[in-house]
Order: structure tokens, then sequence, then C-alpha cells
């Protein structure tokens, strides 16, 4: 019987894996739009969604994704399951996964995340955790990859909340494709320090750079790519007030962008919040692509599924 893939974290995946779901992505991508159509692919499959967390691009992007593969999925509000409260995380996962083809969950906690996967016997796909955001980080890539031409070497600087769930997975995926990923926080926000320490190791092999500071310009000097995500996440509200003074002077602006190469594009993974992390100027400027990245979330969305799945996918 063939191992179970879960993706819990960006790191569940080698390099050659994410390349693979990447190459699957831009394949179902391109049949979209040239015959505004996918084959059906994952005909009579379903996907469990579990959500404790509100979400636009995550509940859209797997539910239309299944949908435009024949496929069906089934939305789990926050109040149908109650999960850890009306009943056991561990039960939850054990009868879904008799139920459903694979699994995908937005919660709180991560430890939650590594539960559902620890009992699930069909995949478990992290769609956000508090530790991690893998699925908005594939979208980044094929992003990225679409963009630029290219990952290995590219210069990435987040300015922003260090302890972030993007700011964790695109510091580990940026490890994993050797760029040079550089982080701007303000002290009391840096990135988890195993997270940090486990980019940095696996950097160290694949020729990529990490880098923490606490200025702004000196992360984005000279970067290809220039990103941000909100200063208070769900589940921060309660520290609005001092996040945002905390936040002052990180703001992505276009004084901000000139340090970066005149080709520079900007990233976000939305929601964003004008006159916040960044500024109406840079956001609705030229180089923003930020709605291209949003898009992406769709087409990775699928190529994960049929990657997990053992969906055979011509991808010439």
């Amino acid at each position: 019987m063939r191992r179970i893939k879960h993706f819990v974290s960006i790191t569940d995946l080698t390099k050659k894996e994410i390349n693979l779901v990447l190459q699957i992505s831009s394949s179902l991508k391109r049949q979209l739009k040239k015959k505004g159509s996918n084959k059906d692919y994952l005909k009579n499959k379903v996907l469990g969604m579990i959500f404790e967390k509100p979400s636009l691009r995550t509940r859209v992007s797997f539910e239309a994704g299944m949908t435009q593969m024949g496929g069906h999925a089934i939305y789990l509000a926050p109040g149908d399951i109650d999960l850890g409260k009306r009943e056991p995380v561990k039960d939850v996962s054990q009868v879904l996964s008799r139920m459903v083809d694979i699994i995908m969950a937005r919660t709180f906690l991560h430890t939650t995340i590594e539960e559902l996967a620890k009992y699930s016997s069909v995949p478990v796909i992290n769609a956000l955790s508090e530790q991690e955001h893998p699925c908005q980080i594939l979208a980044d890539l094929l992003t990225i990859k679409e963009k630029k031409g290219k990952l290995k070497g590219i210069k990435l600087a987040f300015v922003g909340d260090g302890e972030n769930n993007v700011t964790h997975s695109l510091a580990l995926a940026s490890a994993i494709f050797g760029m040079d990923f550089r982080v701007a926080t303000p002290p009391g926000f840096e990135m988890q320090s195993i997270i940090l320490e486990k980019a940095k190791a696996i950097a160290s092999k694949s020729g990529g750079l990490i880098i923490e500071t606490d200025k702004p310009e000196e992360a984005v000097k000279g970067v290809d790519i220039v990103y941000t995500d909100t200063w208070v996440s769900m589940g921060d509200e309660s520290e609005k007030d001092k996040r945002i003074k905390a936040f002052k002077g990180y703001q992505v602006n276009t004084r901000l962008m000139n340090f970066a190469k005149k080709d520079a594009i900007f990233m976000h993974d939305m929601p964003a919040y004008r006159g916040y992390e960044v500024s109406e100027e840079v956001i609705e400027g030229k180089q923003s692509i930020i709605i291209n990245q949003a898009e992406n979330r769709l087409h990775v969305q699928k190529g994960l599924i049929c990657f997990l799945l053992r969906t055979t996918i011509n991808t010439s």
C-alpha cells in the first residue's frame, strides 16, 4: 500500500515535487485559458473543506477547482463541526477520511492540522494555520516563475510581521529553491526561531540566503520582489493598536520600493489594508501583481490536489 502524502508544511514536498505541482498547475491553467474548461480529472472525487476561519480566496479556489475538474467540494463551516470542542479532532479526521477522498483545513492552530493528518487515511492539506500558509506560497512560486522566469537566485524581501504564517512558508520555500530571502520586521515580531533555523539549514545546502533585520531599506535594497502582508492577522485583533504603532515605518510605499530593482514587482497575499502595510500608490501601481497572484491560488490548488491524489496529468 502506497504511503499517503500530506501537505501540512511547505517542506513536506521536495524541490522536485514542488516543481511537479507547479508544472501540473501551469498545464491546467493553460488548458482552462485555451479551452474554457478542464477535463474531468477528478470525476467522482470529493474534497472535505474544514474552516475555522473565514476566507475568500481559499474557499473559492478549492471549491471552483474541484468543480472545474469534475469533482465536488463540501464546505464545513466553523459551526458545522466546532472542531476539538463538540468532538475530538482525531474522531473528525477518521470519520471524514472514510467519506471523502481528500481533506483541506483552514485552522487557528498548526497542531490541529498535524492531528488531522496523523489520523487521516486520505491526504490532508494545510490551507492555513497560525504557523504556515503553504498553499499561498505555491501560488507565489508559480507567479514568480511566470513573471521572472526562474526561482533560484531571485532576491525577495518581506516587510512586516516576521512571525506571520506567510513569512514562515516563504522563508522555507525560498531556502528550498536557493532564493535570497530577507525579512524586515520590528523587534518583538521576528520569525519563530525554529522556522528561521530550519530555513537557514535548508538554504545552506541550496545556495540560498536567509536574513532577518529591523531595517526595511536594508532588506529591500536591490531585490527583485517586495512582499508584505497585513499587520493584524486573524486572531491578533486584540493587539491591533499595539501592532499599528510597532509597524509604523514598515509600510511598503513608493519611497521604499525605490530601494528595490527598477523592474521589481510587488506581492501581497491579500486581503490588503491600504494605508497600513502598503500605500495606495504601490498596490494600485504598475509593479503590483496581486491579482495575478490571487488567481494562481485557483490553479495551484488544482495542481496540488491532482498531485496528492496521484492523478495523471499531461504537463507537456
